[in-house]
């Protein structure tokens, strides 16, 4: 499982229909503003950078760049510098009106971290409004078994979000007991997807891939945040005071129990994970980024940013 641009945008995201028209419900907000008007020619555009956020509000940003610090804190001697091209790193369209970025760290060889992948992606909708996803995941490499990170906010307005997080498990929890309860069962994942059940302005979220689903672990937190009707500042209030505690808590979880975690793996478990990962991989530039990224910043600059993806998954 991949947390790069769009995943879920062949799903229907909480009142939108972004799989025929990528139009929000509501209009755009002062933080959802582009730094640069349609009208601008690329060389008025200022060069932005995977942390900087740019095109989302303050508490979603300071989620993001603690994700980033404290992934990065805690494992930066394991991996090596990101040495992608400058305009990979930030891209957009000819018009202006589709920005993202990509931030790609492989681990060392000595690392059980295959790489660290963070994406943003922000574009504007044939009616106003904006579309702005915000990623970050972390893979592991066959010398260990143990769970990936990701983390994904999905919003199409201001009072709309979809919520992802999760450590996908990379074996059968039904034949291996043990993974169940060492990752899932003994740690405080239930509980922190539990702690959203509590508020009113959330709804589970399901993911219209069938594939996709079937991937995640039975304590992934998928929800969508609907603050219509609410008072101003409700989603960002949500951001702050639940969706950011819960999620650094789950990266803590994951960085001890699983990329700073010892497991033993044999060869013939070693050449399991190598046959699922890879497939997974696969699978999912073909599900997930194949058919939407080219609509979102057409086939040139697509072609480019997949090409770097692929390069990852299968390096």
């Amino acid at each position: 499982m991949a947390v790069v641009f769009p995943r879920f945008l062949n799903s229907p995201l909480p009142h939108s229909s972004l799989a025929s028209s990528l139009a929000p419900p509501s209009p755009r907000p002062q933080f959802f503003a582009s730094s640069a008007p349609s009208s601008s020619s690329p060389m008025e555009i200022a060069p932005q950078k995977y942390t900087d956020f740019t095109f989302v509000s303050a508490p979603h940003r300071n989620l993001m760049v603690d994700m980033v610090s404290t992934m990065e804190n805690r494992l930066d001697s394991q991996l090596k510098p990101c040495t992608l091209p400058s305009d990979i790193q930030y891209y957009y369209t000819p018009s202006g009106n589709s920005h993202g970025s990509l931030y790609i760290r492989s681990g060392h060889t000595s690392s059980p971290v295959d790489f660290v992948l963070g994406s943003w992606i922000n574009c504007k909708m044939p009616t106003e409004g904006a579309l702005n996803i915000t990623s970050l995941s972390a893979y592991l490499n066959a010398s260990t078994d143990a769970p990936n990170f990701l983390i994904e906010l999905i919003q199409s307005s201001p009072t709309s979000l979809v919520f992802l997080l999760d450590l996908p498990p990379r074996k059968d929890l039904v034949l291996y007991p043990e993974y169940l309860n060492t990752f899932y069962e003994n740690t405080r994942l239930e509980s922190l997807r539990q702690t959203f059940e509590k508020l009113p302005e959330v709804q589970p979220y399901y993911s219209s891939a069938l594939y996709i689903r079937c991937l995640t672990s039975p304590t992934s937190i998928m929800i969508q945040i609907n603050t219509e009707g609410s008072r101003e500042g409700r989603m960002e209030e949500i951001i702050k005071d639940h969706v950011h505690p819960v999620a650094k808590e789950a990266l803590g979880i994951w960085l001890d129990r699983c990329a700073c975690g010892h497991r033993n793996v044999d060869e013939e478990g070693k050449a399991y994970l190598e046959k699922r990962d890879g497939l997974i991989k696969n699978k999912t530039i073909e599900i997930d980024i194949g058919s939407s990224f080219p609509r979102l910043f057409g086939p040139d600059i697509a072609n480019r940013v997949l090409e770097v993806i692929r390069e990852a998954y299968n390096g």
